[in-house]
């Protein structure tokens, strides 16, 4: 008995039974994940193949359905100011039967007056000063103003 527990004890028997456990314990580990790597490789490339497949074949219909909603949001949009300006224009049409109308068109963009009447145009001294200011007016005919200006690009 005292030879075996001499073994038993011995650095080698230990390094010995030391490697045979840690040997066991790697051939589990690695065991167990190549099983996993076995289950999981297999269904997970076909899951993702069919997931690649699905947004390859969806992407370009998707795309082309949200361009298309915004194209008919846009005629829609359009077809709504077309409609707008339809009632505007019939609306003026109406307005354009009145006589009363025609003749305050007439008396306020053609400065039309009635028999009678005196009218009256007003100038704005504003503008007045702003034509007066302007270079090359200086009271020279037209033509010398031209001329100038034709020399003045030639020398620019």
């Amino acid at each position: 008995m005292a030879g075996k527990d001499r073994d038993r004890f011995s650095t080698a028997t230990r390094l010995r039974l030391l490697g045979e456990q840690t040997a066991a314990r790697v051939y589990r580990s690695q065991n167990r994940r190549q099983a996993r790597r076995s289950r999981l490789t297999g269904r997970a490339a076909f899951l993702a193949l069919i997931v690649c497949s699905l947004v390859v074949a969806l992407a370009y219909p998707m795309r082309q359905y949200i361009s298309q909603r915004d194209e008919i949001a846009d005629q829609e949009r359009l077809s709504q100011e077309a409609h707008r300006r339809t009632e505007e224009l019939r609306d003026e049409k109406a307005r354009l039967k009145d006589d009363a109308y025609i003749r305050r068109l007439a008396r306020e963009h053609l400065h039309y007056v009635l028999p009678g009447e005196t009218g009256y145009t007003v100038i704005d001294p504003d503008a007045a000063e702003v034509r007066r200011g302007e270079p090359g007016a200086t009271g020279r005919p037209w033509h010398s103003n031209l001329w100038d200006g034709v020399d003045s690009a030639d020398r620019g």
